[in-house]
């Protein structure tokens, strides 16, 4: 009897890897959100942002906007029940993902991913020719012609709809996805909160579900109904076996008390719960299709040294402790990325 339920649980895990390749990797690997940041100088930062990035944006390049620190470059990220593959192999990914898309959604975090990634693979193959277009304002295109791969941005801040009235002001309508047409690749990552932090700070917002405005809302009890939105559009238009789909987590930001301003080293230890992770899981865990999700809160809440701050090329006065310095932390994120699409 015991041989005949090890003989199922095979045949199902056999069947489920089919369906589902991601969903074996989340359920059976390590888990790559706890762990440590360990001084690896002899093998990070992985590029040179100046040299080695000619595209990356201005206000992630922070020693070019006059850093003077640079232990921040050089922190590897390390989990605590396995091991990461030892560097990113560029050729490699470039080579399993030949001909495919790679397509991210959300807000300027995602940006942040997005512009590491195509850093990454063009520091991989330097003498390969590139390309980087934005088709539109909201579009932003970074292809290798040589391996037919495609790394695309879709800036889309809140996944679900968003309409400008000129007398409400924005109206965020959370139980609608008209923009879901344009979400095309063979692997989609996915990226929503930095704007639902910002909604009382300067724009007037208001919510909306059916036809019904709604103000003063609390802002996570709208995250909620909008992710849960886009979680049923997900289950019902994407095709797992088409599709890989992973949902970038919650980046920590560090603007309580003094900031980030002179941090130099990642803090130690263990951290307090992040508004919005429970909310995350509890709906990814909900859904039907198998969704990875890439947990870098609380690898992120260790590196408060790990953001532009000053060093945005804005100016002084201007402090950043939402972004991050590349090459920097989300490389890191990378790295997990790099992990769990090639089942390493």
């Amino acid at each position: 009897m015991a041989f005949y339920f090890r003989l199922c649980a095979l045949v199902f895990a056999v069947l489920l890897s089919a369906a589902s390749p991601l969903y074996l990797v989340q359920a059976n690997a390590c888990d790559f959100s706890l762990g440590n940041w360990v001084l690896d100088d002899s093998h990070y930062p992985l590029y040179d942002a100046s040299r080695d990035c000619p595209f990356i944006g201005r206000g992630f390049n922070c020693l070019r906007n006059g850093r003077p620190d640079q232990d921040y470059l050089k922190y590897r990220w390390k989990p605590s029940g396995c091991d990461l593959p030892r560097r990113f192999d560029g050729v490699n990914f470039l080579e399993r993902y030949k001909g495919k898309k790679i397509m991210f959604v959300g807000d300027s975090i995602s940006n942040n991913m997005w512009q590491s990634l195509t850093c990454l693979l063009h520091n991989a193959v330097p003498e390969s020719s590139y390309a980087l277009s934005t088709p539109t304002k909201y579009l932003s295109v970074f292809t290798i012609p040589e391996f037919d791969v495609s790394i695309i941005w879709l800036k889309n801040g809140f996944l679900v709809d968003v309409v400008h009235d000129k007398e409400k002001g924005r109206i965020v309508k959370l139980d609608s996805i008209k923009s879901g047409y344009m979400w095309k690749g063979d692997v989609l990552i996915f990226n929503t909160y930095h704007w639902w932090t910002h909604l009382n700070e300067s724009v007037t917002v208001q919510f909306q579900v059916g036809n019904e405005t709604i103000k003063n809302m609390d802002p996570m009890e709208a995250y909620k109904i909008g992710l849960t939105t886009w979680s049923k559009w997900i289950d019902a238009n994407i095709d797992p076996s088409m599709t890989k789909v992973l949902f970038q987590g919650i980046a920590a930001s560090h603007f309580e008390g003094e900031g980030c301003l002179k941090e130099t080293e990642p803090e130690e230890g263990a951290q307090p719960p992040y508004p919005g992770v429970e909310i995350v899981k509890n709906v990814l865990s909900s859904m039907s299709y198998p969704v990875y999700l890439l947990d870098i809160t609380f690898l992120t809440q260790l590196r408060i040294d790990g953001h532009p701050s000053i060093y945005t090329g804005k100016g002084t006065s201007y402090v950043d402790c939402s972004h991050w310095c590349l090459a920097g932390a989300p490389d890191a994120w990378n790295e997990i990325l790099y992990a769990v699409l090639l089942g390493l």
